[in-house]
């Protein structure tokens, strides 16, 4: 096929029906299946893709928009037969001209972060995904700083992510309050300060793999304990994304045995990013923000 036969493709909005096309390009990328990640994404945001005329999906790109102040951009794939022909650039264009928000977020590999500048995207910060089975230590503190999130703590969380995060995000955080594993929160005087959450998707051979993330605190010293108390509960492979400027998340995760999966660069296009990011340590995933 042409490069002008790809630029005739047309771009459609995807539904749920079309999962598995998804699940089957991004096994062709060598990404991990994740379907729950897919479901989550389809409940919550846009997914945009280009049919290939031989069978299945062509590319995909997935979109997530808070109110009028920013799209996170995610799940950014080309099959490996149709790379570097366009594709790519088509998607995002579409994604960021439907999105009408005043930035964009993402996260850009290598492979990806020239398109993406060329785009006009600026590199804020740098980002990694440790993985692997955590190990516990004998200085690690046995009395937990957090409790257990109850039914009755789900709209203070919702007004506290959406304070960090810089506008609303409730359909997102009601829908992880029904499928987490873990839902924890600190509390102050004047309320909840902190919560974190654990959810599960699978690896890359289909494995169990335990998130952690999105995590809010007032100061690192308790992200770093509200961390603690989050992991304590897990058992098996866990997954944990990190921005290189969380110097003390980055060496809790290091100190208790998790290797470094793969890193990005964090981007944005547009405005800058709203809200108070300093309490935003970590990420619900690096396709949500």
């Amino acid at each position: 096929m042409s490069d002008g036969d790809l630029r005739d493709l047309p771009i459609r909005r995807l539904g749920v029906d079309d999962l598995p096309g998804c699940l089957l390009l991004a096994e062709d990328r060598g990404w991990s299946r994740e379907e729950h990640k897919w479901r989550v994404i389809f409940g919550t945001g846009v997914v945009y893709g280009v049919d290939d005329p031989d069978g299945g999906l062509a590319a995909t790109v997935a979109a997530t928009s808070y109110g009028g102040a920013v799209t996170a951009i995610g799940m950014m794939l080309v099959a490996r037969r149709h790379e570097r022909r366009g594709l790519g650039a088509r998607l995002m264009r579409h994604a960021m001209d439907h999105a009408g928000t005043e930035g964009t977020w993402l996260t850009a590999t290598e492979f990806g972060r020239p398109l993406y500048e060329r785009l006009g995207f600026r590199a804020i910060g740098r980002l990694s995904s440790y993985q692997g089975t955590l190990k516990a230590l004998p200085g690690d503190p046995s009395r937990p700083v957090s409790r257990p999130m109850d039914a009755s703590d789900l709209p203070a969380v919702i007004a506290l992510d959406a304070e960090v995060f810089g506008v609303p995000r409730a359909g997102l955080v009601t829908l992880l309050s029904s499928f987490s594993t873990s839902m924890r929160v600190v509390e102050g005087p004047s309320g909840i300060t902190a919560y974190g959450a654990t959810w599960q998707t699978r690896g890359a051979v289909g494995e169990p793999l335990t998130v952690v993330g999105p995590l809010v605190a007032g100061d690192g010293e308790t992200a770093v304990a509200l961390l603690a108390d989050l992991a304590a509960g897990v058992e098996g492979a866990v997954r944990i994304d990190v921005e290189h400027r969380w110097a003390g998340l980055v060496g809790w995760v290091e100190e208790h045995g998790l290797g470094t999966a793969f890193s990005t660069t964090v981007m944005i296009h547009g405005a800058d990013l709203p809200g108070d990011r300093d309490r935003l340590f970590l990420p619900f995933s690096i396709t949500h923000g």
